[in-house]
């Protein structure tokens, strides 16, 4: 049976008929939908981990015990996870365990580009990297088997565009795998000093194995063209070469730590010119040239941003790739926050009151553009509050009362917990506010333990947050609505006016999944004044004409924020 599936769908599907039967992610695109696609097989315990350390753990002690496991993320993700991901190369496994990740060349919905490869390299993990649906499901077949043939943690490292495409993939069925005996083994999963320096010469010596294995393994193959140009690629970059360069001789690695050195000597032996055509870090170029084999590439092609098929065939040819699609003259669409957006009116307000925002990775980030430009920081997952008391620390108390920091419900569960307690427990001054909108937003509205309910939307234990808060020992704990901006800003003047640590949080469910009869607002021409007041708070549904303001009536949701801001009672709703 075939299927149109896309990359991350397939992944999933690899991971029923591989056996496995416990999965614990944490959503970031683009990897949100693997976990999503494993929860409608029966057959495999699903669960959205609080973050990706907790998520990598849960798969690791499911492997150890005797299950085949998964774990995915996105490439940051795997940064949150290094702690036990590094360790687990050295504790091995049992049954096999699978952690995918994927990277984001070009940043589409990322703080940074990563090449998960290195971290692979570094953790003496081997990696794999496959070019379509159809690869992605098979090569996790691979990878378990690799997995319980090496004793070892296997990484399948994808990048947006495979996980993000669609092409057709046979389906097969599922492998039923008894579960593995455990067996108490301190020496192997103790990770002591004596015992780890024992189990680093064996990795040391895994490698080494897997090395060579890799160059018969039918993930690696060559495929014979005119060798008067040979290209060693991988993954999505793969395709692009099949376009770019049809007339190329390639070699196609599907395990891309560690590398086949023979197989890639012997390609390089029979082509004239040689180069390497890879996404993001000069990974195999690099080790490639340090075996003395000449080769180029990133000369080329740089080391930011996506590769395409036009790209690669103007760098190495000189002439577009044919059948290519430009994209100059198509406008550029920035993302904004939904009409109707809880964030909206408190970014509003933060920026009405100039104050100094420390904001996190969530949709909140978007009110960091104009009009609202709003926000000081974003780094990564976490760090608003860790960053605000280090404002404090830094500048004194004065500037603390002029400084919040700014995260999301699903979040503050992830990695915020950790630095209020921090702030709580160092005697911190300022002012942390929590965006609850009752959802994991960005990626796509998954459930997390602020808002009851499991990844089946099941009913779960829903964290109390401002009991959390409480039993940290901050007095002040305090809820409003966004909505009520009068409210919301008379909040948060008397919480950063305090001399000690404040909460608020900001409740409002996200916009999308509040199900209601929808009345839309209108402009009054006759009260208008064309202030352009209303345009400051950037909702998407009010449009500036010469006449004054018109609010498209298919997008607004009935927020009333407009009517909030409006000083000349020019913004009502319909039927009023």
């Amino acid at each position: 049976m075939k299927k149109l599936m896309l990359g991350n769908e397939a992944i999933a599907r690899g991971a029923y008929e591989s056996g496995v039967t416990v999965s614990s992610a944490y959503p970031g695109t683009p990897s949100t939908e693997i976990n999503e696609n494993v929860a409608t097989y029966k057959e495999i315990y699903a669960e959205w981990a609080p973050n990706e350390k907790v998520a990598v753990e849960v798969a690791l002690g499911a492997a150890i015990s005797g299950a085949r496991s998964l774990s995915c993320m996105k490439h940051v993700g795997l940064n949150v996870a290094s702690d036990p991901f590094y360790t687990a190369a050295y504790t091995g496994v049992n049954a096999g365990c699978v952690i995918v990740v994927a990277d984001d060349p070009g940043m589409h919905s990322s703080q940074d580009e990563q090449d998960t490869r290195l971290i692979a390299r570094s953790a003496h993990t081997p990696c794999l990297e496959p070019s379509n649906s159809q690869e992605c499901k098979d090569y996790m077949r691979y990878a378990y088997d690799i997995s319980e043939k090496y004793d070892t943690p296997v990484v399948v490292r994808i990048t947006t565009r495979v996980a993000h495409a669609r092409t057709v993939v046979d389906l097969g069925e599922r492998t039923e795998l008894p579960l593995r005996e455990y067996t108490k083994n301190p020496k192997k999963f103790i990770s002591m000093p004596a015992n780890m320096v024992a189990r680093h010469k064996y990795v040391e010596q895994r490698e080494i194995t897997l090395a060579d294995d890799a160059c018969t393994h039918p993930a690696n193959r060559i495929e014979w063209n005119d060798k008067k140009i040979g290209v060693i690629t991988s993954g999505a970059a793969y395709n692009y070469v099949k376009e770019a360069l049809p007339f190329a001789s390639v070699l196609k690695l599907g395990i891309v730590y560690p590398l086949p050195r023979k197989l890639i000597e012997e390609f390089a032996q029979q082509v004239e010119t040689l180069y390497v055509i890879e996404d993001m870090e000069p990974f195999f170029e690099d080790t490639v040239k340090s075996w003395g084999i000449d080769c180029s590439g990133k000369d080329k092609t740089g080391l930011q941003g996506e590769l395409f098929s036009r790209k690669i065939a103007t760098e190495f040819t000189g002439a577009p790739a044919a059948g290519d699609m430009t994209t100059q003259g198509i406008p550029v669409r920035p993302p904004v926050l939904c009409p109707g957006c809880p964030h909206r009116g408190l970014y509003y307000v933060l920026s009405k009151l100039k104050l100094t925002v420390c904001s996190d990775i969530g949709c909140y980030t978007l009110g960091a553009l104009a009009p609202l430009s709003a926000v000081d920081t974003t780094v990564c997952m976490g760090a608003s509050i860790g960053m605000a008391q280090g404002f404090e620390k830094a500048r004194g108390k004065d500037y603390a009362k002029k400084t919040v920091a700014v995260l999301g419900d699903s979040t503050f569960c992830h990695s915020g917990m950790t630095g209020l307690l921090n702030m709580a427990y160092n005697g911190s001054v300022g002012t942390v506010i929590v965006a609850d909108n009752s959802i994991t937003g960005m990626t796509g509205h998954q459930n997390n333990p602020a808002n009851g309910f499991d990844i089946y939307g099941n009913p779960a234990p829903q964290l109390d947050l401002v009991k959390l808060c409480e039993a940290m020992g901050i007095k002040n704990v305090r809820v409003v609505d966004p909505y009520d901006l009068p409210e919301l800003e008379k909040t948060l003047r008397e919480e950063t006016a305090r001399e000690e640590l404040s909460v608020i949080i900001s409740r409002r469910p996200c916009a999308l999944i509040v199900k209601q009869k929808i009345t839309p607002y209108f402009s009054d021409p006759q009260k208008c004044k064309n202030c352009g007041m209303c345009m400051k708070i950037g909702c998407p549904a009010i449009i500036k004409t010469e006449k004054g303001v018109r609010i498209d009536d298919t997008l607004c949701v009935g927020c009333g924020l407009c009517s909030s801001v409006c000083k000349f009672g020019a913004m009502n709703m319909k039927g009023e």
